[in-house]
């Protein structure tokens, strides 16, 4: 798994690959459970915060899954 320091993608194949299994991840959230959708809401946060403009990073994700999925747990 990677760390914040390590590239997320070696190339182009595993970017597309982290991409659609991203997109099928938010596109379950509602469904999964809420232990699962901290775990991995926190971890998008570590892995997405790649500097100070990134502070709001937590409250614009929360925000794209409060509007996303009316059900959403992220906090």
């Amino acid at each position: 798994m990677p760390t914040p320091s390590q590239p997320i993608a070696a190339d182009e194949s595993d970017a597309r690959y982290l991409l659609v299994l991203g997109a099928a991840a938010a596109d379950l959230w509602s469904n999964l459970p809420h232990e699962l959708q901290q775990t991995l809401f926190e971890r998008a946060v570590v892995l997405g915060h790649k500097g100070e403009r990134d502070e709001s990073l937590r409250e614009q994700l929360a925000k794209f899954l409060h509007d996303h999925h009316a059900r959403s747990h992220a906090r």
